[in-house]
């Protein structure tokens, strides 16, 4: 599952009662945490994460996080990597969803706050994973450290979930994280995640992008991505920026309406070009909810987009869905 709270998806924090040792802010970067022994700066050994004061009276410490995309979250992970003697003994994390743009003292006011992980004890220096069972579609995260302490990045994973009412005004991106596209398979991810294909934007550089392992046998790699809804595919973005020594030598896209439907051609075999942004206007009416990219033999994508339109049965649904509360 994509981390839904990337700075570089659109996260950031919005709010914090304190973070005097070190910035909150790197609690959504991109990378792990990194750490320097013996580098001190005014206020004591710098650290990559959020790190609070010592706490002298009974409280405790928030963060609160805008996802970058608002959806469904199914586990967080908080990770106190190079906190070992300053780490919080305990835990919990909320969620919440509003609409709109609000400000950080609306939701410390006014937020609805949903607890989606009980206050919980935690180890110092490690990966702490915890299963989310919450169905319902969040903008918003709260993550308190009970009583202080410091975590160095908090990860929260799941599936987009978009407004449908925003549907309506035009193509978009049907495989967009953030409209709701998700990875469903891959073949291979030795140098980096397939979720870097269906980022916003464009790759500033290759390591934000899918980066396959060389193949040595006579097979290809692929990667096959859900949706947001049944939709028809009218532009095709294959983007190789960055990727000139190990760019693909061709790229197919299929598609497919349901899991059991017969995959279908929407981009035959075309030949790409190394660190190039290449779009295809499609001419093809058959709807479709799943995607495979297939690349020849092996190498690296920045960005895989395909733009269209739902169809008038999927819109509805999703609007029905969310009238009902449901994500």
């Amino acid at each position: 599952m994509p981390d839904l709270a990337l700075r570089d998806l659109g996260g950031a924090v919005v709010w914090t009662n304190d973070d005097l040792f070190a910035e909150v802010q790197n609690l959504i970067k991109t990378g792990p945490a990194e750490y320097r022994p013996a580098t001190f700066g005014h206020k004591g050994q710098v650290y990559d994460g959020w790190e609070t004061r010592r706490r002298r009276r009974d409280g405790v410490d928030q963060a609160i996080i805008r996802l970058g995309a608002p959806g469904v979250i199914y586990g967080v992970v908080v990770d106190t990597s190079w906190f070992k003697g300053n780490y919080p003994p305990e835990i919990s994390v909320e969620a919440t969803a509003v609409e709109g743009v609000v400000s950080a003292q609306q939701l410390v006011d006014d937020a609805d706050w949903t607890t989606i992980v009980e206050k919980t004890q935690v180890d110092g220096d490690t990966r702490n994973p915890f299963k989310v069972d919450a169905k319902d579609r969040f903008t918003h995260v709260r993550l308190t450290m009970h009583p202080d302490g410091g975590v160095a990045r908090f990860r929260v994973h799941g599936r987009g979930v978009p407004n449908p009412h925003f549907f309506r005004y035009g193509h978009f991106d049907l495989a967009a994280l953030e409209n709701g596209g998700l990875i469903t398979a891959c073949s291979n991810m030795f140098y980096s995640s397939p979720n870097n294909l269906l980022m916003p934007g464009r790759a500033r550089h290759m390591g934000e992008g899918w980066e396959t392992s060389r193949r040595r046998d006579s097979g290809n790699d692929w990667v096959q991505v859900r949706l947001a809804g049944q939709g028809r595919v009218s532009l095709v973005e294959l983007d190789t920026s960055y990727f000139i020594g190990n760019a693909p030598g061709a790229a197919t896209v299929r598609g497919r309406d349901g899991e059991d439907g017969e995959w279908f051609d929407v981009l035959p075999r075309t030949e790409l070009q190394p660190d190039t942004r290449h779009r295809f206007v499609i001419d093809l009416d058959r709807p479709m909810t799943e995607a495979r990219m297939d690349i020849f033999p092996d190498g690296g994508m920045a960005r895989f987009k395909l733009y269209g339109l739902l169809t008038e049965e999927s819109q509805a649904g999703l609007i029905e869905q969310w009238e009902r509360g449901e994500a």
